[in-house]
């Protein structure tokens, strides 16, 4: 006979059970402020033996969690714990600024190019100018 896929005591209730699929990419877990000031405080609090190990064993937290956390906490408590990890967002104006300076830079180049080309056409002007006059005929000049 085949066997529940939920435990016997669960059988009759309504508990969901868990999505069979894996994730593509995994989802890193988060924890709040408050969280890890409630977590650094108990663990701070503990006083026997093995207790700091059995609460990050019971909140499935590595010791790494708890020496950062710490670390946070005397550094500036709630605040410094608060902060998120990793680099500061970019403000959101920057790529703008980037991506409009970039166009300021390649027009600035353009308008360099165009000034040249148009002293070259000037020069061409006038010595064509020069030239017309000078190969006038001089017995028409008479």
């Amino acid at each position: 006979m085949l066997e529940p896929l939920a435990p016997r005591a669960l059988v009759g209730h309504a508990a969901p059970m868990p999505d069979p699929e894996v994730r593509e990419r995994p989802l890193r877990r988060t924890f709040t402020a408050a969280y890890k000031l409630r977590i650094v405080e108990e663990a701070n609090a503990a006083s026997e033996p093995g207790a700091v190990t059995a609460l990050l064993r019971r909140e499935g937290l590595y010791s790494s969690h708890l020496v950062e956390w710490r670390r946070l906490y005397r550094a500036g408590a709630l605040s410094g714990l608060a902060r998120p990890r990793g680099r500061p967002a970019p403000h959101p104006l920057a790529a703008e600024n980037d991506r409009l300076r970039d166009t300021i830079d390649r027009l600035e180049a353009r308008l360099v190019r165009a000034e040249k080309v148009i002293a070259v056409q000037g020069n061409v002007s006038a010595l064509l100018r020069e030239l017309s006059l000078g190969s006038a005929d001089p017995k028409d000049e008479r």
